[in-house]
């Protein structure tokens, strides 16, 4: 690792003037959030699932897998999608990961547990699937992840000195020297944070970004719901979805975005790419 590396990222030392400046003068994530969103047509993804869900399947296949799946294939054909700003640096990420949180019971003070998926090149919707069925097994079967553990022992403090150890903690976070066991299972240390709001049967929306940790880009998934399309100057009823994205706009230009929400949108809309290691390159800019 060389100087001025962090443990989770390489510094970017070849970049342009702007992205030098920009760090410098906008320090704080949470100051330069855009938001983008973008309306799904889910007819070809509910034609795959049911493909995908033979009979006698232990753990279904769904659309929160597939946005999954679809994300980490963003990051590795959009790599600038990996990147971060911390302590008013540009770096690139060495791996690819989502994070979600669990609710373990749907109650009111139902708990929460932290899930982090890392995606390999050679990955796919399949194992991505399983990966996701092993962490959603594990936390609501009352398991627990390092993260969560680790606040709950700053809670039980006298309340002056767990808030003099998290102030610390914020000042290592800046400098990319947080313990690993700390932050290891923190979503806000993933490539990119998904809520799957239409779980709870609400609309996605606008999600902040936040200063702590390297998150840059957060999704939220709203609820499946049938909405009219034009086709052939008709109004088609077809099952949709909205999302719902904020990036941090310090890590590349609108044109760069523009691109990567297509990609994104062709994904969702042509599934079957998602059969295909996550590395492998898609035709979606024709």
């Amino acid at each position: 690792m060389a100087y001025g590396d962090r443990r989770d990222g390489k510094l970017l030392r070849n970049i342009d003037g702007m992205h030098f400046i920009c760090p410098i003068i906008y320090p704080n994530r949470c100051d330069n959030e855009a938001f983008i969103s973008e309306t799904i047509d889910l007819t070809n993804i509910d034609k795959y699932l049911k493909k995908k869900n033979v009979k006698g399947i232990e753990y279904k296949y769904n659309v929160f897998q597939i946005m999954v799946t679809a994300m980490l294939k963003v990051l590795y054909l959009r790599p600038k999608m990996n990147y971060f700003i911390q302590n008013s640096n540009l770096y690139e990420r060495y791996e690819k990961s989502a994070s979600f949180v669990v609710k373990k019971e749907f109650q009111d003070n139902g708990s929460e547990g932290l899930a982090f998926v890392y995606g390999k090149p050679e990955d796919n919707i399949d194992s991505i699937h399983d990966a996701i069925y092993k962490i959603v097994h594990h936390e609501r079967s009352g398991g627990s992840d390092g993260s969560t553990d680790m606040m709950e022992v700053f809670n039980k403090m006298p309340r002056f000195l767990g808030k003099f150890i998290v102030h610390i903690i914020m000042f290592l976070d800046r400098k990319g020297m947080c313990p690993k066991f700390l932050v290891e299972s923190d979503p806000y240390y993933s490539s990119v944070v998904l809520t799957n709001l239409g779980s709870i049967k609400m609309h996605s929306g606008y999600h902040h970004l936040t200063n702590w940790g390297t998150n840059s880009l957060f999704v939220a998934i709203g609820e499946i719901k049938k909405r009219p399309f034009i086709i052939n100057n008709k109004s088609v009823m077809k099952n949709s979805l909205d999302i719902g994205l904020t990036i941090d706009e310090r890590i590349a230009d609108g044109y760069y975005y523009s691109k990567t929400v297509k990609l994104l949108k062709y994904l969702l809309e042509n599934p079957e790419e998602l059969d295909k290691p996550l590395a492998e390159e898609v035709d979606y800019d024709n």
